[in-house]
């Protein structure tokens, strides 16, 4: 159990809860004691009622007092066992709640190597799964094992005061189910952890069918993706058919050392009772509802050890991924300013996954309030240049400087609330198109998302849906064209109003007319704000203060549109070909 040691804070921030719930619980089983020893004076009266011993007068009262007795103190274990239900479950809700947000936050916080080494699928069973087989531990199990605990130490100690022998023989099965448990339940953390690991990996499966379903559409894939998946399905059904086979065993097993238990109390007790050790038989009936008390708890062993293990697989999962740290770490407690300057010295960086050298060595210099158009080729580094200026990445060698500091001086936060990015993928939830455009500041009025959509240049195509502004989009805005997507983004971006705006080829999907009205308002709008933009065209580069060419990760040319059109290179004949091309 040792992964599970990572729940004892919460154990312990909900200590007092588990305390009542604890002391509840031993009440509770108290109070469920007292009725076989009344059961067995129940039937004693009755023998000496029948032998003469005891009048009828007495014989009835004495019944009825017993009775109500036993009515009363099963009434009142039934309160207290829902109240220790009120709490103990209640902790597990509260451990769930605090895991996933522990689980979600730490993935928040992991670099973007973390997220292309795993898939969302396993990624989203942790957080779901994995947690919930956490939480049965952290509630149903600690509290019928607690309950289970309360009634062996109360029930078998008064066992043997009562009828030593019969209790000697009683728990002579014990050690063997103890024995038969702890060899079940090694195969059954092997098999869990099996089970899971598989879950995670159907989660992944199905969530990029779902994903991709417009790929699987278009090339006809449906019958291979379900040949795919009825496979996925029967090595799963056939992982947790192994676990239920093992899990089988449990029950019958109580149920047989129990019978064995009763068969023993009735013989033993049986015999002691002709011999004349016991003076009554209603200490037989006493001890065959011990017995039968004792069912549940032995009986809940088996299904307990088979929740700990499972519950042990998944928190090694989690801890798996709770143990990751960071690349990107915050290393500036306190708020920093950030103006806008941005300067690459001698910059080189490799991706860790591919050990693709996508910057080798590159210097220049972005001044605060500048706009600089980055130019290239595919893979040419153009995008890695705005991932390092947000610090999603840390160089491989060199520095950057913002504002003449280092990037990694300054504070985490303030770095990323000063940029305002549009991605070459433009992203959007699953929400209202207001939302999606709200996402760049929370407290932003209608009017000032109507005034950036109009200034993005997508105010038009909004408010002709039916719901206009409130028109939710599918996952990953997949009701809007791919055009629409990028000029919410940019709206976004502009609600922000940040003093750093990244562009990441943000304009491809729009054709030139709206790019050029686009770029007009982009202008107007980053007026004062550092600008760079990356793009294939010349279009959207030429108004740029400065633009640099990127070619095997290296600067290959440097200067304003005039300076690069009158010399013979890249940018000359780019702009000539798409000019010819415009033309056309």
């Amino acid at each position: 159990m040792k992964e599970l040691k990572h729940l004892n804070k919460y154990f312990k921030k909900y200590w007092l809860k588990l305390l009542i719930g604890i002391l509840i619980t031993i009440v509770a089983r108290i109070f469920s004691l007292v009725m076989p020893s009344y059961v067995n004076k129940s039937i004693t009266i009755a023998e000496k009622y029948l032998s003469g011993e005891e009048t009828e007068t007495v014989a009835r009262q004495l019944l009825t007092e017993y009775i109500l007795i036993i009515i009363g103190t099963t009434l009142l274990a039934a309160l207290f066992t829902f109240l220790m239900r009120q709490t103990i479950i209640n902790v597990s809700r509260y451990i769930e709640y605090d895991l996933k947000n522990e689980v979600f936050d730490h993935y928040q916080f992991l670099n973007l190597n973390f997220y292309k080494r795993n898939r969302t699928g396993d990624l989203m069973n942790r957080i779901s799964e994995d947690v919930t087989q956490v939480r049965l531990y952290g509630g149903p199990a600690v509290m019928y094992g607690i309950n289970a605990l309360t009634l062996f130490a109360c029930l078998i100690p008064l066992m043997f005061i009562k009828a030593p022998t019969i209790a000697l023989y009683t728990v002579v099965p014990f050690p063997l189910l103890s024995f038969l448990i702890y060899k079940i339940s090694k195969i059954i953390h092997r098999k869990s952890t099996k089970v899971q690991e598989f879950l995670s990996n159907l989660s992944t499966f199905t969530q990029e069918s779902f994903s991709g379903i417009s790929v699987i559409k278009a090339y006809g894939l449906e019958g291979v993706t379900n040949k795919e998946l009825k496979g996925l399905a029967l090595e799963g059904k056939q992982k947790s058919v192994d676990l239920a086979k093992v899990n089988a065993w449990f029950f019958p097993l109580m149920v047989l050392l129990i019978g064995i238990s009763n068969i023993l109390v009735i013989y033993i007790g049986g015999k002691q009772y002709i011999d004349g050790e016991i003076a009554s038989i209603g200490i037989i009936a006493e001890f065959i509802l011990y017995v039968n008390m004792l069912t549940w708890p032995v009986a809940i062993v088996g299904w307990l050890t088979s929740i700990v293990q499972r519950a042990e697989a998944s928190q090694k999962r989690i801890n798996e991924f709770l143990q990751e740290q960071p690349q990107i770490k915050n290393e500036v407690s306190q708020h920093t300013p950030v103006n806008g300057k941005i300067e690459f010295k001698n910059v080189t960086f490799t991706y860790e996954d591919t050990h693709i050298t996508a910057l080798d060595n590159i210097s220049f210099i972005v001044e605060q309030g500048q706009t600089v158009a980055i130019i290239g080729k595919t893979g040419s580094g153009k995008s890695t240049i705005l991932d390092l200026i947000a610090r999603l990445y840390d160089v491989t060698s060199g520095e950057i400087l913002i504002d003449g500091k280092p990037i990694k001086t300054l504070n985490l936060k303030s770095l990323r609330e000063a940029i305002g990015a549009v991605p070459q993928d433009a992203f959007l939830f699953s929400e209202s198109i207001e939302d999606n455009i709200r996402f760049g500041k929370n407290e932003a009025t209608k009017e000032e998302i109507v005034a950036v959509a109009k200034a993005a240049v997508v105010h038009e195509n909004i408010v002709g849906f039916s719901k206009k502004y409130d028109t939710v989009l599918g996952e990953r805005g997949i009701t809007l064209s791919g055009g629409q997507k990028q000029r919410v983004s940019i709206a976004r971006a502009l609600l922000k109003d940040p003093q750093i705006y990244l562009f990441d080829d943000c304009l491809s999907a729009v054709d030139t007319e709206t790019e050029e009205e686009i770029l007009n308002n982009l202008k107007k709008a980053s007026n004062q704000k550092t600008t760079l933009i990356v793009s294939h065209r010349v279009s959207s580069a030429k108004n740029a203060d400065k633009i640099i060419v990127l070619e095997n990760g290296k600067i290959l040319q440097e200067g304003t549109h005039d300076d690069l059109n009158t010399v013979n290179g890249y940018y000359k004949e780019l702009y000539l070909n798409q000019l010819s091309e415009k033309e056309n």
